[in-house]
């Protein structure tokens, strides 16, 4: 697949852009399952983020990036903070998730760089996507029991669906629509990060995600690109 297939397209509505995306991509990967045992890059991870506890993710950079969230009515706190805290949390309470090779990657870097991420089976998202605000009444279901999360002025990532723009995933929680099923090959995933960071900060992450996507996944084609198309 072309690499120019990948697109992250931005919502003039979001002028001028809180964020500095990441669009990250992986092709002809291993068929994902429920993970039986901690992957090493994890265990690792987690024994430096317990040694260090809360300040692994420095007092700024949680501020910073719930200040890329907040806007209008939503406010990034309580069970609306962005995942990335969440995943942190997780970690220090010895409750963090594994799931299969493809949402372990996402988290895994979303932890080590404080940055929220969402990640999608290409084949339901789309290769073509685009970041807006939410709009008053707009949500979608986040897991399998049904409960669903009110995007109203919250930072979305929207697929392509009969022609219009639907929302699929946010900072926060991902649509139940998109997610990683045992079908999935290929997927495209999205990092979040202040319009502040600096370019080459985002690129390592990026890099890192798509070298993750190989080594978790066995994907046979990564790619990867930051900023809007």
């Amino acid at each position: 697949m072309a690499e120019t297939a990948y697109r992250l397209e931005f919502d003039p509505s979001l002028t001028p852009s809180p964020v500095l995306p990441a669009l990250v991509w992986a092709e002809g990967i291993d068929p994902p399952t429920p993970a039986e045992a901690m992957p090493e890059v994890l265990s690792e991870l987690l024994a430096r983020v317990r040694s260090s506890g809360e300040e692994f993710v420095s007092p700024e950079m949680r501020r910073r990036v719930r200040g890329m969230l907040r806007h209008g009515k939503y406010k990034p706190s309580g069970r609306s903070k962005p995942a990335s805290e969440f995943l942190l949390r997780a970690a220090l309470s010895n409750t963090f998730p594994l799931v299969n090779g493809p949402v372990d990657a996402n988290n895994v870097v979303s932890l080590e760089s404080g940055l929220p991420g969402s990640i999608f089976d290409a084949a339901l998202s789309g290769q073509r996507l685009l970041l807006r605000r939410g709009t008053p009444g707009e949500s979608y279901v986040f897991n399998p029991s049904g409960q669903s999360i009110d995007l109203q002025d919250l930072l979305l990532v929207c697929r392509l669906a009969e022609g219009a723009w639907e929302p699929c995933g946010n900072p926060v929680k991902d649509s139940m629509a998109t997610k990683i099923r045992p079908e999935t090959r290929d997927v495209v995933a999205v990092v979040y990060a202040p319009a502040d960071e600096p370019r080459e900060v985002i690129v390592r992450w990026a890099d890192r995600y798509s070298q993750l996507l190989k080594s978790l996944c066995g994907a046979k084609c990564v790619g990867h690109r930051v900023g809007f198309d």
